[in-house]
C-alpha cells in the first residue's frame, strides 16, 4: 500500500530554518487519510507540534514516531485507515519507529474496540482532543509507557484552525467554517464522529482566510460538512452569504470555491452573491446521493427530485458557466429497479460536469443498518458502473466542447520527466478530486513556478483531462 507520508520540504522556509537552527523534540513522519476536513485537522496537529519544537521529516526511516490521523467513513475509508495502522505497527515491530499515534474519525469512532484488536498503538486522540496533540507526545517522548487515550466531548464552541502546518501545496488550501452536522441521513454516521453543527463566526474566518492570503495561497477551497447550514446556530439563520460578501473582499485570494453544500438553505440572496462575486468562482460541489423520491426519503435528505431539479435551474440560470459537482448512491436499502432508473434518468438529464458514486457501504451504528430488504453487492457494483458509464460520456462531451476556449489555469507542479510541461487547474476543476490540466510549450526559462497562473488556450481534450498551451 502506498502511503502519503506528507513532506516536510511544504512546511514554510522560515519555520523549517527554525527548526534547523534549534534543538529538536523529536522528528515524526504523518499519514493524512479522508478528506480534506481532516486534512485541517492534520495541518492543525503538525502546527502545535512544531512550536512545540518537533521536526517533520518526509520519511518513516528517520522518525522517532508516526501519527496516523485517520478516516472512519465508510468501509473502504477503514480498511485503508487500518491497514495504514497496522503497517506502522510492523516498522514499530522491526525497531524502524518508537511510537505510534492514531488520531482522527476512526481512533474516534471505535475507541476501545480499536485498541483492543491492536493493542501496539501508544497513544490514541479523538477529534476533539487534536490540541492536545502536544501533551500526549511530550508523555511518549519522556518514556511513560501507559496507554494514552484523549477523547474529549463534542467542542460547544469552534476550535480555530490557525495554528498550522500546511501539507498542500503552497498555492491552495481548505478553509473549515464549520464543524460537526445536524442533518440525520439514515446512511451517515458523521454526526456520531463530528457532534453536532457549529459555525466559527464570520470573523474568525475572514481572519484565518486573510492570513491564508498572506501567506501566498492564491486558492482557498471552503469546506464543512453542510455548508450551507453555515451560521443557523450562531445567528438563527443562514448567514453563508454575509460570509462569502466578506471573504470575497480579500485582495490576497485569486479563487474562492465552494465544497459541501446540502440541497437547503440555497436562496435567491445566496445565488445573487454567488453570481456576483469575483473571486467565487462558479463552481459548487453539491451531494445529492440519489434521486427517487423514495430513496431520499429513506436516506432522510428531507428534499424530492423536484426541488433539487428546481434549485439546480435557479443556480445555472444565474450563474454564468456554472460547473456543478455531486454524488449518488448506488444500492442504498430498498432500492428497486424502478428508483435506480430514475436516478439514471436524473444523471442523463442533468448532465453534471463532475459526478462521483458510492455503493452503499453497511454503517453498523446508523438508521440505514436496520433497514430491510438490502439490495445485493453486485448488483449495487453493477448500478455503479451504469452511472459512471453514463457520466463519463456526459464528461468526455463537457471537455470536448471546451476545446478553444481561453482559461485561466493554475499551475499545480511540473510533469516529472517532462520539460516544459506543466500540471494545472481551471476554475471548473478542484484539487484532487478533478480532471486535470496539461500545460504544454511553457518556455523552460520562464519564471513559471507552482501557484502560478497562466493564460491558456484549451487546444484538445483528453478523456476527463485537458491540454492547454499558454497564449504568451
Amino acid at each position: 500500500m502506498q502511503l502519503p507520508i506528507i513532506s516536510d520540504t511544504q512546511a514554510p522556509a522560515s519555520k523549517q530554518s527554525d527548526q534547523q537552527e534549534g534543538g529538536q523534540r523529536g522528528r515524526y513522519a504523518v499519514v493524512s487519510l479522508g478528506c480534506p476536513k481532516n486534512l485541517v485537522d492534520t495541518e492543525q496537529m503538525l502546527g502545535r507540534l512544531d512550536e512545540d519544537g518537533y521536526q517533520m521529516t518526509d520519511s518513516v526511516d528517520d522518525a522517532d514516531f508516526v501519527v496516523v490521523n485517520t478516516c472512519g467513513f465508510i468501509d473502504s475509508a477503514r480498511e485503508e485507515s487500518l491497514g495504514a495502522i497496522d503497517e506502522m505497527l510492523a516498522l514499530k515491530r522491526q525497531g524502524k519507529i518508537k511510537n505510534v499515534v492514531v488520531t482522527g474519525c476512526l481512533a474516534e469512532r471505535q475507541q476501545g474496540k480499536l485498541l483492543e484488536s491492536r493493542p501496539e498503538i501508544d497513544a490514541m486522540v479523538g477529534v476533539f482532543g487534536r490540541n492536545e496533540i502536544v501533551s500526549v507526545i511530550d508523555r511518549l517522548q519522556s518514556g511513560v509507557d501507559e496507554q494514552q487515550k484523549v477523547f474529549r466531548p463534542a467542542a460547544i464552541r469552534p476550535l480555530s484552525d490557525s495554528v498550522r502546518h500546511p501539507v498542500t501545496p503552497r498555492h491552495f488550501a481548505y478553509l473549515k467554517v464549520s464543524e460537526g452536522c445536524d442533518r440525520l441521513c439514515t446512511f451517515c454516521a458523521i454526526p456520531k464522529m463530528r457532534g453536532k453543527h457549529y459555525s466559527k463566526p464570520i470573523e474568525q474566518v475572514v481572519e484565518e482566510a486573510k492570513r491564508l492570503g498572506d501567506a501566498g495561497v492564491r486558492e482557498v477551497v471552503i469546506v464543512a460538512q453542510d455548508t450551507t447550514y453555515y451560521g443557523r446556530d450562531l445567528y438563527g439563520e443562514s448567514r453563508l452569504s454575509d460570509l462569502l460578501i466578506q471573504l470575497d473582499q480579500i485582495e490576497t485570494i485569486d479563487w474562492i470555491r465552494l465544497m459541501y453544500f446540502y440541497p437547503m438553505y440555497i436562496d435567491d440572496r445566496l445565488i445573487d452573491t454567488l453570481a456576483g462575486a469575483q473571486r467565487i468562482l462558479p463552481y459548487i460541489d453539491m451531494p445529492l446521493q440519489h434521486a427517487s423520491d423514495a430513496m431520499l426519503k429513506r436516506m432522510s435528505r428531507k428534499t424530492t427530485r423536484v426541488s433539487q431539479e428546481e434549485i439546480l435551474e435557479r443556480l445555472r440560470s444565474k450563474i454564468d458557466r456554472l460547473v456543478m459537482r455531486t454524488t449518488m448512491i448506488t444500492g442504498f436499502p430498498g432500492e428497486t429497479d424502478d428508483d435506480f432508473a430514475q436516478l439514471a434518468d436524473f444523471t442523463a438529464e442533468q448532465r453534471f460536469e463532475h459526478l462521483g458514486v458510492f455503493t452503499y457501504s453497511i454503517e453498523d451504528d446508523t438508521p440505514a443498518a436496520r433497514l430491510p430488504n438490502r439490495v445485493p453487492a453486485e448488483v449495487a457494483l453493477q448500478r455503479h458502473d451504469e452511472i459512471m458509464a453514463i457520466q463519463q460520456k456526459i464528461a468526455f462531451e463537457w471537455n470536448e466542447s471546451r476545446v478553444g476556449t481561453i482559461e485561466d489555469v493554475i499551475i499545480d507542479s511540473p510533469l516529472p520527466d517532462q520539460e516544459g510541461v506543466w500540471i494545472g487547474r481551471t476554475r471548473g476543476e478542484a484539487p484532487d478530486i478533478d480532471g486535470i490540466v496539461y500545460v504544454s510549450g511553457i518556455d523552460p526559462t520562464s519564471n513559471l513556478d507552482v501557484g502560478s497562473m497562466v493564460k491558456c488556450e484549451v487546444v484538445a481534450a483528453d478523456g476527463y483531462d485537458l491540454i492547454a498551451a499558454p497564449l504568451t
